[in-house]
């Protein structure tokens, strides 16, 4: 038995409690970064590391990941725009043509990968007084865990799609199809939440539907993915001696998670970016080879630390 062919996708924005909407986006982040402190909570145990340092780490990874990630967008795939717009590269608010609170649209995953291998190299000089892979080989287990919820999230925002697809696995993305001015216009409904509602649901709007193409939820496959990715690590971890061997589950990490990213892109919409340069390769493709590169050189020259050997 097939799926639908057009899994119609159009969610609200978050949990409304009323007085606040707790954002599935946010949500998804403080599910990765809770997960995260979870998991090194135990790596710290297993290691006789005071849990004071993982206060430490989880405040350094979450600063580097946000703003590594923002200014990985900025610089790696809409530089044009924020050369000209550089206040917004940090206030998540829009001067021109309006004011306007447009928070923080756009976040790269290659940024905050960069931004977090910075900020555990001062992490392990400053605080765990341990060599920087000895923090990285366990670092990236979480990472990895994270990398699952933060693709859901970009699924429930309806953004980083797939290209049309006629296959049983295609999503119609509803608001990425649709801008809300778009929808206002369509139905002639000044409320945007209505507007998305009455498209979907309302038989009169059948035709503006129809228009939604299926595509891939490209997002939902880096994801899944994520999830193999983050059991390898953690099986090899914590049932084999490999940790043992310096820079081994960086390197893995980095082969693993990257080469996921680079083979999903065959089926994103283009993003922009250097690609427009380089051709060849999409934008995402080209950052993820060096850090394939990278990861493999790590998993064939990882040792173990002289005193263990």
């Amino acid at each position: 038995m097939s799926l639908p062919l057009s899994m119609v996708w159009n969610p609200t924005e978050g949990i409304d409690l009323g007085f606040f909407v707790i954002r599935y986006y946010s949500l998804m982040f403080v599910i990765a970064f809770g997960l995260g402190w979870y998991i090194m909570k135990h790596i710290f145990e297993r290691e006789n590391e005071s849990l004071e340092k993982l206060d430490s780490l989880f405040i350094w990874t979450v600063l580097a990941t946000l703003l590594g990630a923002r200014l990985g967008h900025v610089f790696f795939y809409d530089w044009e725009y924020y050369s000209n717009h550089l206040s917004e590269i940090l206030l998540p608010f829009r001067f021109d043509p309006v004011f306007e609170f447009t928070g923080f649209q756009g976040l790269a995953s290659h940024g905050a990968a960069i931004a977090i291998i910075i900020a555990m190299y001062f992490f392990s000089k400053n605080v765990m007084q341990r060599p920087l892979l000895w923090v990285l080989d366990r670092v990236v287990i979480p990472v990895a865990s994270g990398a699952i919820f933060v693709r859901i999230g970009n699924f429930f925002n309806s953004e980083i799609v797939g290209k049309e697809t006629t296959s049983s696995l295609g999503v119609r993305f509803v608001r990425d199809h649709f801008s809300a001015r778009d929808a206002m216009a369509r139905t002639q409904i000044s409320n945007a939440k209505d507007a998305y509602h009455a498209i979907v649901t309302d038989p009169k709007f059948a035709t503006v539907l129809q228009e939604v193409p299926a595509k891939h939820p490209a997002q939902l496959y880096e994801s899944i993915s994520y999830v193999f990715v983050f059991g390898i690590l953690f099986f090899l971890y914590w049932k084999t001696n490999v940790r043992e061997k310096l820079g081994f589950l960086f390197g893995l990490f980095l082969v693993l998670l990257w080469s996921v990213r680079f083979v999903v892109e065959y089926v994103k919409e283009s993003q922009g970016g250097i690609e427009e340069y380089l051709g060849l390769f999409s934008t995402g493709q080209w950052l993820s080879i060096p850090l394939i590169l990278v990861g493999l050189y790590f998993v064939f020259n990882a040792e173990k630390p002289i005193e263990e050997i």
